[in-house]
């Protein structure tokens, strides 16, 4: 069922819909309005605006539904297992209507979907921080949600530890089928998790679309500041060799460094890393990325100039005014575009 939000509280006003499939991301910086409009949707916040999910009328029109009986998945920034109970009793604490010879399978379950089975009977003060979320996600699916709802849920985490469980959460919460909300100020989080993504800024709704629509053509400067990054498209590792990575885009291949990623991923290069040369250029540096483009558009954007490329792929540069004089930019030019392997970044899908 597809999820109605539209959350008028404070300084916020936001209206958006969460399709009945996949991740939705919230993304925003701090103070946009993020954790208000997931605890409105949860029921722990009144909206003067609305909240439906499908018929129901969760919040609006005279009508309010408690967080208990709308049947979320609430999953935090932080685990808050209980340190008294072990792995299963934390899982099956939300299944208290559940009859007790059915509970030990639904934690079994519950723990395959989060990618914790290893983990079925640890005591949870044993537990590393990415394993005691991994606990948490478990006992969010374990009531078998209709909504799941994920507040920054990796942000408590260091760096090494956010970039091996964003695959694994991504794959999890495909493997669970669960419609999710996500509200999170991390980019490559909602590169990696999500299919829908929504800006917003300052309260407000200032762009929605696949995160390679968002990513790649920020409606404004407030959604470009947020994003950081100008190009993001799909594609595929097709192979590796001395540290180097193929990846394989449409028809066009391109290199990164060698940081372990598979199968499919986000490519993602910002435009200040992307250098123009004309076409006829002999080839010199270090740059193994040196592909043949077209320009599509040149668009004044303050001391810079934004130049759109196809590369085979959606590509963005930003240029001097000096250069593109030099260059003679114009639509229909063919230009070389050159990108070192170290500035393109790949996430895990």
């Amino acid at each position: 069922m597809t999820l109605d939000v539209h959350v008028r509280r404070h300084v916020v006003d936001a209206a958006f819909t969460v399709p009945d499939d996949g991740v939705t991301a919230v993304l925003g910086p701090s103070g946009a309005g993020k954790t208000t409009v997931l605890r409105a949707v949860a029921g722990l916040e009144r909206t003067a605006g609305h909240i439906r999910f499908g018929a129901e009328t969760w919040d609006g029109e005279g009508a309010f539904v408690p967080a208990r009986a709308r049947g979320v998945g609430y999953l935090s920034q932080d685990a808050a297992l209980f340190p008294h109970l072990d792995v299963d009793a934390n899982v099956a604490y939300g299944l208290s209507g559940v009859g007790r010879a059915e509970r030990p399978g639904r934690v079994r379950e519950a723990l395959v979907l989060a990618g914790a089975a290893h983990l079925a009977g640890r005591r949870t003060t044993e537990l590393s921080g990415g394993e005691a979320q991994r606990v948490a996600l478990a006992r969010a699916l374990a009531p078998g949600p209709r909504l799941l709802l994920l507040d920054e849920p990796l942000s408590a985490l260091d760096a090494p530890t956010r970039a091996r469980l964003r695959s694994d959460l991504r794959h999890a919460l495909v493997r669970a089928g669960v419609p999710t909300l996500l509200v999170t100020h991390d980019r490559t989080e909602a590169l990696a998790l999500a299919d829908r993504v929504v800006v917003l800024v300052d309260g407000t709704v200032r762009q929605t679309g696949s995160p390679q629509d968002v990513f790649e053509r920020p409606v404004d400067a407030a959604v470009a500041a947020v994003v950081g990054v100008e190009t993001a498209v799909a594609g595929r590792v097709a192979g590796g060799a001395d540290g180097l990575l193929t990846v394989t885009i449409g028809e066009t291949d391109v290199h990164a460094v060698d940081r372990g990623q598979v199968g499919d991923v986000l490519v993602c290069i910002r435009a200040e890393d992307v250098a123009l040369e004309p076409a006829d250029a002999a080839r010199s540096g270090s740059a193994r990325n040196r592909l043949e483009s077209t320009v599509t558009a040149v668009t004044d954007e303050g001391p810079l100039l934004r130049v759109d490329l196809d590369a085979g792929f959606h590509l963005a540069a930003y240029v001097t005014r000096p250069a593109a004089a030099e260059l003679e930019l114009r639509p229909g030019l063919r230009v070389q575009a050159v990108v070192k392997s170290p500035a393109v970044h790949l996430v895990e899908r």
